[in-house]
């Protein structure tokens, strides 16, 4: 339970970034997250500069541009929610390439886009930085509630232990010859998927048991627990300190 696993988001390196103390990134993240989402819409140009400094932290921690754009396809959801928003808010018309839409969807729609964008790649650095179980720890510094940091530990240490289940179900299944085709193939996966829950939840008991006999009582020993000095608060405190003034230029100008 206490050894710690890279996980497929991290990208190793020693870079600044890389070095600052996890509950450092995650306040300078949260700060910066908030300020961008206070930023007016209609100030276009303050999107351009957060995202020139998402990208000056990004070449500081040595992330390629193209792992950084394909992670950004998470968000593919709520880019398909803001293009459907010009054709469905109610509101003054424009006419854009022959076709009507409505002035406030525009609107409503560039500021999921650009706010969402920024969020996510700002959480994208984040993750690639930071280790899932330096994380966990830097939630735990920052006193966060026990039971929810637990829940979280256990999600990300245990995720990967479902996803290899379901994965030798799949290859059981392809050995004798099945291949999902149709909706008459619906039934099989439907039983898969109830059997993988029935799996994990004997997993998940058989895992509580050995956690109680080796003096488990509800909460979970804090180690590695190293305060952040003066100059890593600094260092993290740069990306969210040069985001604050862009947002007042913005409600100002």
């Amino acid at each position: 339970m206490g050894a710690g696993h890279a996980h497929q988001l991290y990208r190793h390196g020693d870079s600044l970034p890389h070095r600052l103390q996890p509950h450092c990134k995650l306040v300078a993240v949260l700060a910066f997250v908030l300020v961008v989402v206070s930023t007016p819409r209609e100030a276009m140009w303050a999107f351009a500069l957060y995202a020139a400094l998402l990208a000056a932290v990004a070449a500081l921690a040595r992330i390629p541009a193209g792992l950084l754009l394909k992670r950004l396809a998470i968000e593919i959801p709520f880019v398909a929610f803001a293009l459907l928003m010009p054709f469905v808010v109610p509101g003054e018309q424009t006419e854009v390439l022959g076709v009507q839409l409505s002035v406030p969807g525009l609107w409503g729609a560039w500021n999921v886009l650009a706010k969402g964008t920024l969020g996510v790649a700002a959480s994208v650095l984040l993750a690639a930085t930071t280790e899932l179980r330096a994380l966990i720890l830097g939630l735990q510094r920052l006193k966060l509630p026990p039971l929810l940091v637990q829940i979280a530990s256990f999600m990300i240490r245990y995720g990967d232990v479902i996803t290899d289940e379901m994965r030798r179900m799949s290859i059981a299944r392809r050995s004798r010859g099945f291949e999902a085709s149709g909706v008459r193939h619906w039934g099989v996966l439907a039983k898969s998927a109830g059997a993988l829950f029935i799996r994990s939840y004997e997993r998940g008991e058989r895992v509580h048991l050995a956690m109680v006999s080796r003096g488990y009582t509800g909460s979970m020993p804090v180690i590695d627990d190293v305060s952040a000095t003066r100059a890593q608060w600094a260092y993290a405190a740069v990306l969210p300190c040069a985001a604050l003034p862009i947002c007042l230029l913005g409600w100002t100008l």
